[in-house]
Parts: structure tokens; sequence; C-alpha cells
């Protein structure tokens, strides 16, 4: 066992397994235990006396003499479990010892029996054979309603329901559903994008340069190359690589790894949807993103029913009006000193050493990007703001560029992509002069990259979707923990 302190409950647990030994029932058995039906399909295809088995955990026990009521738990909901003395498989005492005494709450249990309704026309199996296939330990949290729908003793402690998931999906049943819906949107995306033929790729985890963002990386050590290497913080640069080779579109759910800040819509693990389509630019992608969202909404925003914003056409706001709607400042041709002034007398936050683009990032990040709720693409960023993005056709000083922020969060990231190899070599190296001023940066030339492009990729742009803030938007959650299985937690002491 574990060399934890046991609380009491534990310890009559822990009595019992060892009891259940005595009497040789296997707590933990090995052999497989087939189940042909769950609670979904006995309550809609209920037949007198039809033989089921079934299996569960145990979240409610009824012990009245010689019956019993057991209420389990399966992947669909709940199913009622009737025992009784008298029509039992087993010997009288087994019933009374091991049915009565050593099962717990939390047990994990296979039923074979027939359905029937009790009296109070509850649809029930009736028990002809039971077996312990999994002892819980621990006392479950009791989750109770009122018949006014209040909620008593929850497992409702964020910081208990993060690091113990497993729990929080076992008693809080919204929990699960938001889960399930993380993995049917993920599901429809990704049938959506094969459709259109678009073709799913892995590029690498481990990089020798964490290329393609400006970001903290995670840093590791190669013992055969001998050589430092470093969990991706973007996989962009790869994929555009895969369209120099000539793959037209391509897509990945990246799981991407950055060593910075926590907070309600950061996570140092993040998943990220990138994906890239030759001979396109970034108004086509526009389009894109505004028909991508309309297929998500009609089929899981409130129930299929999607909001008016999501349907209609997406507000544009260029970077610059933006600003100039939030601050009241038009800072388009201000130089730093300028904008260094207008940050304090507003109460930016900022850093002595940051340069234009990152202080116009910060102007926007604090005092636009929450105001923002609608559907809407911040268009055409600074130049100075977008090493990868391509010069803007028509307006100086501007890249073809676009966020889209809901919500006061941002939800994706697109540029017409830059593919000329000289100018994206000058960017790299204006970049990482600028960032290796500030120690929270860390920025490298891939040259692999330059190369590449070297031999030619095609006119083309590229979005990345956060997934898990899309997953808190389409369920309602307003804090990324909420949508990861096991978010990142502060080790204990």
């Amino acid at each position: 066992m574990r060399n934890l302190r046991i609380s009491d409950q534990n310890l009559i647990r822990i009595k019992k397994l060892q009891k259940l030994n005595q009497i040789n029932i296997n707590p933990y058995p090995s052999e497989e235990y087939p189940i042909n039906s769950n609670s979904n399909k006995i309550i809609n295809n209920y037949k007198k006396k039809k033989k089921v088995i079934v299996a569960g955990r145990i979240i409610r026990i009824r012990i009245m003499g010689k019956a019993s009521f057991i209420e389990i738990k399966d992947k669909e909901g709940l199913i009622q479990i009737y025992i009784s003395i008298n029509n039992f498989y087993t010997e009288k005492n087994i019933y009374n010892l091991f049915l009565k005494k050593l099962l717990d709450i939390g047990d994990i249990i296979w039923v074979k029996g027939s359905l029937f309704k009790t009296k109070k026309h509850k649809i029930s199996v009736y028990a002809k054979k039971i077996n312990l296939l999994s002892k819980c330990l621990h006392t479950l949290p009791n989750v109770k309603k009122d018949k006014s729908g209040n909620t008593f003793d929850s497992f409702s402690n964020n910081e208990k329901r993060h690091r113990m998931k497993y729990v929080d999906l076992i008693v809080n049943d919204e929990i699960q559903n938001v889960f399930l819906t993380r993995i049917k949107i993920i599901s429809f995306i990704r049938n959506y994008l094969n459709k259109i033929n678009y073709l799913e790729v892995e590029t690498p985890i481990l990089q020798a340069i964490p290329g393609g963002a400006i970001a903290r990386p995670f840093i590791t050590y190669h013992n055969t190359f001998k050589s430092t290497f470093y969990l991706r913080i973007s996989n962009e640069l790869y994929l555009k690589k895969l369209l120099v080779g000539g793959l037209e579109k391509v897509y990945e759910f990246s799981r991407n790894f950055r060593n910075e800040g926590i907070d309600k819509t950061h996570n140092p693990e993040f998943t990220i949807l990138e994906l890239y389509v030759a001979y396109k630019d970034y108004y086509w992608m526009m389009k894109f993103t505004e028909k991508f969202f309309q297929k998500l909404c009609f089929k899981f925003y409130k129930g299929g029913k999607p909001s008016l914003p999501f349907i209609s056409q997406f507000k544009k706001i260029t970077f610059f009006e933006a600003i100039k709607i939030y601050t009241g400042f038009d800072l388009r041709n201000l130089i730093e000193t300028e904008i260094i002034k207008i940050c304090k007398e507003i109460n930016v936050k900022i850093d002595n050493k940051m340069k234009k683009g990152q202080l116009l990032d910060q102007i926007f990040s604090q005092k636009c990007e929450k105001q923002i709720i609608k559907p809407t693409f911040i268009i055409d960023f600074p130049i100075e703001m977008s090493p990868l993005a391509k010069k803007h056709r028509f307006k100086n000083g501007l890249s073809e560029r676009y966020e889209l922020i809901i919500n006061g969060v941002e939800i994706a990231n697109s540029y017409s992509e830059l593919n000329d190899p000289i100018d994206q070599l000058k960017r790299f190296k204006r970049q990482i002069k600028l960032y290796n001023k500030l120690e929270s940066e860390n920025m490298l030339i891939d040259k692999d990259f330059i190369l590449s492009l070297e031999y030619g990729m095609p006119p083309c742009t590229g979005i990345g979707f956060g997934i898990d803030r899309l997953i808190m938007l389409f369920t309602n959650q307003i804090n990324i923990q909420e949508v990861l299985f096991f978010p990142q937690m502060r080790l204990k002491s």
C-alpha cells in the first residue's frame, strides 16, 4: 500500500478486502467478463424476463433484510439491481456476508439476471449472479439532490477535481458530457477535413529548434546525439515543409508545449489544429473559417441550434481600428517612445526593453481582446508582430494576418504565409536580435526551413485553431482546466 496516512473509512475497506480473500472471493479477478447490455439498452428495449449481463460501479446500496437494491453506473447511465436471498445463486451466508457487508459504494461489479419492473414501475435487473470485479478502497463523494434540485455533498472543490479527474468523472455527470463533446468535436473536424481531401499528418514533438512561434520552450537533452532538444512550441514550420514537398492540403492535431504561465485560457500543454492549403490566401481562409464554424454550430452549439452570430458573416476590424475603439488612441504612425507614453497613460503593463511590436501586442491583449465578444476577425496586424506572414499587398507596414476573437479569447490565428526565403531570413534575424534581449523569450533560426523555402513553397495560407479554447466555447466553460482530462497542476510538497 502507499506510504500515506490512512483514514478510518479507508482502513475499514482494507479490512473488507482482507475478508474477501479469506472467503476465497478474488477482489481483482483476471478473467474476461462479457456484457451484452447497458443502461440505455435496458430502458429503451425493455422486455419482461429478458436476460441481460451488465457491469458498472456501485453508486447506491439499500439493504432490506432478505432483499437488497443496488444501483450501478455504466457509461450510459444508471441501472437498478434487485437481489433476493431466496433467488440467489449461492449459499445464504454468502448473501449475508458478501453482498450485505463486504460490498461498498464505488465497487465495480458484474451482474447476470433478467429484467422486471418493481411495484413502483422501476425497470430493474433481477440478479441471478454477481461478481466483484474491482474493490474500491476509498469513499466516493455522495452527491445528493433534494426535490428542489439543490445539490449537497458535491465534489466541487476545483483543486481536488482537477487533481483527481478520475473521481470528478465518476461523480459529476456534466463533466463526462464535456469530454464526450470534446471527443465528438475532434472526430467531427477530422471527418470534415478528410472529406474535403485534407491529409492528416504527424510532425516531431521533440525538436532541435523551437520554431514556428515566439515562446519559452521546455528543454531536454538527447544522450545519443549529445545535444539539447526542445518540446515543440509549434508545428508550423514542419507543415510548411510538407507543402514544399508537394502536399497541397495538410493538417495536424498538434500537442504543443510552452514553458509559460497558467491561467483560465492557458495550460503549458495544449492542443492546436494547424491547417495549411496551397494556392490560397488569408481572405480565402476567412471564408473557410466562417463556414467551418457554421458547420460546428449546427452540430454542437446549444443542442444543434446555432446562435445568430455564428451563422452570419463575422465582423472584421483592423488591428489599429480595434485599439482606437477600445483605447481612444490612433497608434498607426507613432514611434516607440510615443507608444510607451500612451501605455503609461492607459495603465498597460510593459517591460522597458519592449520594442514597438511587443508594445502594440500588450495594448491589444490588455485593453482590447477581452472586450470583443461576438465572433470578430481582427485583421491586418503590424508587420513587427507577424514574422511568418506576408507583407500586406495594399497597406504599407501591415501583414496579411488575422486573429479570430470570440468571448474575449483568441480562437484562431491565420496568415497569408510568407514564402520569400530572403525576406523570411531577414525577419528571423530581426526577431532573434529583438528577443535575445528578453530573458522570457527564446527564438532560434531554423536554417532547414529557410533552405526548404529556397526550393520553392507555393503561395499558401494557414491557420491554427486552439482546440481547448474551441471546446470551452462549445461547452460553456470559462476555465481551460475544465476541458482537459489531466490539466497541469503544481506539485504538492
